[in-house]
């Protein structure tokens, strides 16, 4: 096998098996990495041109019942200062948001049942009453069916749920007292309601393999999501895996490519993890295919409480008043700023009424 030839039937067919994935990630020479990067990002062109689409993203609580090994806001860090904000300033968020321009607000918490589905419609039909074109997407972990029907229900559209790796014993290895079947049926459940559904994974977790980053491809395009979130593994000083190595930009990057080529038409964010391990990290995933960027509108001053991993971008131009940085940042990069709903193409095809 020859690696660019993969890579050429990934750019034609938009597809390859286990054998050929692996036989890319063990075989890639920088060369071949360029190529892959330059293919994703010509398929990125051909379904969304060179926009990228801007998200305003509201950070609410970092209560979390789950205990990730690898999350600052795991329930066990006693370190964590916790934090929620009131409905009253998750609104405030969104008002300065709709000041801002933007059209869709990501609200995403931990694992925190204080805001039951009462207060989550609540919030939602708030925020649709007053901006009713504008989405709402929730990522706030699992819930039940109903829980996520009732929301779905009051407005929200799009729900963001990382399977964080699509191998069983890697996951159950990082999710203590979690079920990797739960994680995978709320997955189902969500597309199964209707919403435009977000998946994603880790890159350089501890102990995971070529093999298993192969397996989340194949998830992937088995399951295909209308979105994917995909960002290093970095460690925090206050959790089990703090003395572990963290991933790396490159092999992110690749990771990111692969995605846009297995799944064309996917919305794919460049992370905030991104540029948290290079200050031209962002940009980098922009160039290989990605096609969102979702700056902060949480208040300031809870920002650095939302501390997921050691070295967060919180403010600077991570910050939503900065849009004007971050926007000169993907045009110097040679692409253009979109604030619009930004909806996945294949989605879009299916409700042609938005």
């Amino acid at each position: 096998m020859i690696v660019k030839d993969i890579i050429n039937k990934l750019y034609k067919e938009n597809n390859a098996n286990k054998e050929e994935l692996l036989f890319v990630l063990n075989n890639l020479n920088n060369e071949d990495k360029e190529y892959l990067i330059e293919k994703a990002n010509e398929i990125r062109i051909d379904n969304y041109g060179n926009k990228v689409y801007m998200r305003g993203l509201i950070e609410f609580t970092n209560y979390c019942s789950k205990n990730c090994l690898y999350c600052g806001i795991r329930a066990e860090n006693k370190k964590a200062e916790r934090y929620r904000l009131t409905e009253e300033q998750i609104l405030e968020c969104v008002d300065l948001g709709d000041k801002l321009g933007y059209k869709t607000y990501v609200l995403q918490g931990g694992e925190d049942f204080y805001f039951t589905d009462e207060k989550m419609v609540s919030i939602i039909k708030k925020i649709k009453k007053k901006y009713p074109q504008n989405v709402v997407t929730l990522s706030i972990g699992e819930r039940s069916f109903n829980s996520y029907k009732k929301m779905f229900e009051a407005g929200a559209e799009r729900f963001l749920l990382r399977h964080e790796t699509a191998s069983k014993e890697l996951y159950n290895k990082l999710h203590p007292n979690s079920s990797f079947k739960n994680r995978i049926q709320c997955l189902k459940n969500l597309k199964k309601i209707g919403y435009q559904v977000g998946a994603g994974f880790m890159v350089g977790i501890p102990e995971q393999t070529n093999e298993n980053l192969v397996e989340d491809l194949l998830f992937l395009k088995e399951f295909k999501p209308h979105m994917c979130g995909i960002g290093p593994f970095i460690p925090h000083k206050d959790t089990p895996l703090k003395n572990e190595k963290g991933g790396t930009l490159e092999k992110t990057i690749i990771m990111l490519a692969l995605v846009r080529l297995l799944l064309p038409e996917v919305l794919l964010p460049a992370t905030t993890a991104l540029g948290s391990i290079d200050s031209n990290g962002r940009e980098k995933g922009i160039k290989a295919g990605a096609n969102v960027v979702m700056p902060n509108l949480s208040p300031i001053n809870v920002r650095n409480k939302y501390s997921l991993y050691d070295g967060k971008l919180s403010i600077g131009d991570e910050a939503a008043e900065c849009k004007i940085c971050i926007e000169s940042r993907i045009k110097k990069a040679g692409f253009t700023v979109d604030i619009c709903r930004g909806d996945n193409v294949s989605w879009l095809k299916e409700h042609k009424n938005i």
